[in-house]
């Protein structure tokens, strides 16, 4: 695994900030954690890439809060391309 980044899915939507902080802080140190509010998905930033890997391969088709978690490494945002056509 390259990034430090995972993409977190299948999320119920009253999943807080705190409790996915306590649940990948079994395997290392989270830096920053970001849930897109009403998407059910989101991202965890662990402090080095081991330490995301162990947690993918933990959590990865686990049980959380009755749902069943998709976690990945985060792909980078795609770039947005200019539209040709006027907007309305």
């Amino acid at each position: 695994m390259q990034g430090s980044k995972l993409y977190v899915g299948n999320l119920d939507y009253s999943v807080t900030n705190q409790q996915l902080e306590e649940l990948f802080s079994n395997y290392g140190e989270v830096k920053q954690i970001n849930i897109i509010e009403g998407k059910g998905f989101g991202f965890v930033e662990m402090s080095d890439p081991s330490e995301a890997e162990k947690a993918k391969e933990a959590l990865d088709s686990s049980d959380f809060k009755g749902r069943t978690l998709k976690v990945d490494e985060a792909r980078p945002p795609r770039s947005r391309e200019k539209r040709d056509y006027p907007r309305y």
